[in-house]
């Protein structure tokens, strides 16, 4: 085996290798005896690269995802054994590691709670924990986008699908708990074991596979200037239990994140609309000011425009801007999606409309496609609205309120 190791196109081949073996039912155990050697110095942004290679060769990234853990487990030597990215308060890697440590906390004090049948307790402590999804957000739609701009695109997808198991386990946990024991409390507590066995791993690995695997791809692939336009954007969707530093970014303007001046109102500067006329400002400022929020997708499935209104029902930030449509989403409804655009490209369809209940709130989304004069197929436009209110209204109104 040590004559292979140095050689590095031989290298990553005998680590593909080692995963397929594992994907087709060897022992963890006697894959580590074999390639001992070979295993003690991999390191992150190696197995990073070695998933997104076994993803282009076909490997699904449903199998990945599914032997994910399988993977750490193999390597979770040699990772524990390198030293965690170093970073300063502010920057977006010291950040996503703080709230690690707060939902570590969190987590602790839910398993207790549970273990010990503080019923009430537990379900304050699991909403506590699901504002941990904030952390989640600004992987997906911050520095996934980023990633995948340097071809790391497969891992994303599988973090984001292991992300929406871990919401799904939220739901039905806090389902669960909102109801109470009843009667029979040990088969609650049973009930409630069989749930939060799977989700208490899935958090904690996740943890193991972001400090060791995540961030230190990231760390190596992304410039300076890009963790600046990350860390401009994450105020938009906001953090988990902390605040970020303001040690990092050191001062100088960031590149690709200052926000361009808008000249005074001249004849030159007007657009030329069907309807009217306008300047640049008055039509940013109608779009901040839309009662919905609306999304941009151009005839190739690339995302070109979304409004920035006061309250946004799905998180937006300007990283996806130029990202395909299709990374945008969980994988879970990417076949809708995709369905969508087809049946638009196609001439099947105009419109399609959803309509789900999120936190207490009814959400309307439509989907329009966008067809020049001859009918061609030039895009879609995604309109998403809080109806909640507009469903309670009865009789009529004529007169303004005081």
């Amino acid at each position: 085996m040590s004559e292979y190791i140095n050689n590095s196109t031989r290298r990553q081949e005998i680590l593909k290798g080692i995963i397929r073996q594992l994907h087709e039912g060897r022992p963890v155990e006697a894959v580590k005896s074999e390639f001992a050697a070979l295993l003690r110095d991999v390191g992150p942004v190696e197995i990073a690269a070695l998933e997104q290679a076994l993803i282009e060769e076909g490997l699904p990234e449903t199998e990945i995802k599914r032997l994910c853990d399988v993977h750490v487990a193999v390597f979770r030597e040699s990772l524990e054994a390198q030293r965690k990215p170093e970073t300063i308060p502010g920057h977006p890697v010291y950040t996503f590691l703080a709230e690690n440590g707060a939902a570590l906390r969190v987590l602790d004090v839910l398993q207790e709670a549970l273990s010990t049948h503080r019923w009430e307790e537990a379900r304050r402590q699991l909403d506590e924990l699901r504002k941990y999804d904030k952390h989640y957000l600004r992987k997906e739609y911050l520095l996934f986008p980023y990633l995948e701009k340097h071809g790391f695109a497969g891992p994303s997808s599988v973090m984001w699908a292991i992300h929406d198991e871990i919401r799904a386990g939220w739901k039905q946990l806090g389902e669960l708990l909102g109801a109470g024991p009843g009667d029979d409390e040990d088969a609650f507590a049973d009930r409630v074991g069989e749930l939060f066995g799977p989700l208490n791993t899935a958090i904690r690995e996740m943890f193991f596979k972001e400090e060791h695997i995540l961030y230190p791809t990231a760390l190596n692939m992304l410039s300076e200037d890009e963790w600046r336009a990350i860390r401009a954007q994450e105020p938009e969707i906001g953090y988990a239990y902390v605040e970020a530093g303001n040690e990092w970014p050191p001062e100088r303007p960031a590149y690709g994140t200052t926000v361009a001046t808008v000249q005074p109102v001249e004849a030159g500067n007007l657009i030329h609309l069907d309807t009217g006329t306008l300047t640049p400002e008055e039509i940013n400022r109608l779009f901040t000011h839309l009662p919905v929020d609306i999304t941009f997708v151009d005839r190739e499935d690339t995302v070109r425009f979304f409004s920035q209104t006061r309250e946004r029902i799905f998180p937006r930030s300007p990283a996806i801007i130029g990202r395909k449509v299709q990374k945008c989403h969980p994988p879970a409804s990417l076949h809708r999606v995709q369905q969508i655009l087809d049946d638009f490209r196609a001439g099947r369809r105009d419109q399609a409309e959803f309509w789900i209940q999120m936190r207490g709130r009814f959400i309307h989304i439509s989907y329009f496609a966008i067809r020049d004069g001859r009918g061609e197929y030039q895009g879609t436009l995604e309109v998403t609205q809080d109806i909640t209110h507009i469903r309670t209204l009865e009789g009529e109104r004529r007169l303004l309120d005081d």
